[in-house]
């Protein structure tokens, strides 16, 4: 009997809650705030940041002018601050050339990647939390195992835990038409001996075909993105099940050196893993350097420390001047975080966040709304979007510094998972990520202040009992 993804959902959210218990009790008083990094001054940021492009570190002149290129696309001095943050952080090594392109919901994202999937030539790597094996997702294998065929070399990795609802059927027969496959961190420790950790879950998601193009953001192969979340028809219909309605969510697609980049990732976690079969080597790529965008990959791994996603982000708040907007599924970051929002937003900074007002975790939503009252008083603005189920891990400061990607703002994102993230530098691509965030606003409700404060107890008592197990989320 196929199982549902209902099942699917309450075994994973059982377990987990188990194995947090277990590990990650004490996670609460890990992260103290230290002082706002200082931007450092454009001579000390010259001599630490290093831009590269698939052929290593680029002269300095030629790093200079492509900088000053970005400086030049409008708002030169929040560029400069911001990468003077990250080089004071020393976390500015950066890629040149590349292109980056918003994908908004499941359809577009879907239809991007198998255009991709298809024109692919010699390899094509695989790696999502979720893989399930009905609908678009199928659809996916389906094109995975045609490729195969052709002789291109095809590996995928999925989470254990995130997938468990998968029939294992599914990937036997990937396996069998030629895909290698990998479960990341089986739960039964005599899969993989060796390669056992039921607390670190591989939460990325991540496609990468040839050299070519790449995708990464917050969406899963699973079928809940086969429609998108922003069509009239949706918005007309009764209130019904999350399943049947679109959920919300972002992936960018990315072309240049960071493709490369993100494929090496993934090696380095294939083979750390121990999975079988040999990858392998990287193809050239069609065009060297398709773009002008200037991209900062930022990978999160449990055996390194904290998601540096999560610093990167909060030190950028932290150096905001003008405006914070981010859309974030799961908002639980502790309280260094909110004091963050809460600093920014006194000294005039435009800060707004677009949470769910609907979430497939229910406890993490009410994890967030403990946060409410205290984000509200020091003038931060919050939307809930209840229409559809808000999925995205977006952020965009002082229009200059965007980040798409895997990371949420809980606890399992900043301390347990791997995680994978771009963060893109420049006016231009912020732009967009402006406007996608004002297209969020349109369809989400603003909270008032003084209606929160009337809200009931149960609601308020929800809250405290997430707050006091946030660092379980």
């Amino acid at each position: 009997m196929k199982r549902t993804r209902a099942w699917r959902q309450g075994w994973v959210w059982a377990l987990t809650t188990l194995l947090l218990l277990a590990g990650t009790a004490a996670c609460g008083s890990l992260l103290e705030r230290d002082r706002p990094v200082r931007p450092l001054s454009p001579g000390l940021v010259a001599q630490r940041v290093t831009l590269q492009d698939r052929d290593g570190p680029v002269p300095a002149a030629a790093e200079a002018r492509e900088l000053a290129r970005v400086r030049d696309e409008g708002n030169g001095a929040l560029f400069e601050r911001h990468l003077g943050v990250l080089a004071a952080a020393g976390e500015a090594q950066l890629l040149r050339g590349n292109t980056a392109r918003l994908l908004v919901d499941g359809p577009a994202t879907f239809a991007a990647m198998k255009a991709a999937i298809v024109a692919a030539r010699h390899r094509l790597f695989v790696e999502f939390y979720i893989v399930e094996d009905e609908g678009v997702a199928a659809e996916v294998g389906e094109l995975l195992l045609r490729k195969a065929a052709e002789g291109v070399h095809v590996a995928l990795m999925y989470d254990s835990l995130g997938s468990l609802g998968t029939e294992r059927a599914f990937f036997d027969r990937l396996r069998q038409g030629g895909i290698a496959v990998c479960a990341f961190n089986p739960l039964n420790p005599l899969e993989r001996p060796g390669h056992w950790g039921l607390v670190q879950r591989n939460h990325r998601k991540m496609l990468a075909a040839d050299s070519d193009v790449a995708f990464t953001g917050g969406i899963n192969l699973s079928n809940v993105y086969a429609e998108g979340s922003f069509g009239s028809a949706r918005r007309q219909r009764a209130p019904a099940d999350a399943e049947r309605r679109g959920w919300r969510d972002t992936q960018v697609e990315v072309r240049g050196p960071v493709v490369g980049a993100l494929a090496a990732l993934f090696r380095e976690s294939w083979e750390r893993q121990g999975c079988e079969g040999e990858l392998p080597p990287a193809p050239p790529p069609r065009v060297a350097t398709p773009g002008q965008r200037v991209i900062k990959l930022v990978a999160g791994d449990p055996a390194n420390g904290v998601n540096p996603s999560y610093t990167a982000l909060l030190h950028a708040i932290d150096a905001s001047q003008r405006s914070v907007q981010l859309t974030m599924a799961y908002f639980a970051p502790g309280r260094e975080f909110i004091q963050a929002l809460c600093d920014a937003a006194r000294r005039g900074v435009s800060v707004a966040l677009v949470l769910p007002g609907r979430s497939d975790v229910k406890m993490v939503l009410h994890a967030a709304r403990a946060r409410y009252a205290q984000l509200l008083e020091a003038g931060v603005q919050i939307h809930e979007m209840s229409g559809s189920v808000m999925h995205a891990k977006t952020a965009v400061i002082d229009g200059v510094y965007s980040s798409v990607g895997s990371s949420n703002l809980d606890w399992r994102s900043i301390v347990g998972n791997n995680e994978v993230d771009v963060i893109v530098l420049g006016d231009d691509f912020g732009q967009e990520m402006q406007a996608l965030f004002a297209r969020d606003l349109q369809v989400s409700r603003r909270i008032d202040a003084a209606q929160w404060s009337q809200r009931g107890l149960g609601e308020r008592l929800l809250e405290g009992f997430a707050r006091l197990v946030e660092p379980l989320l």
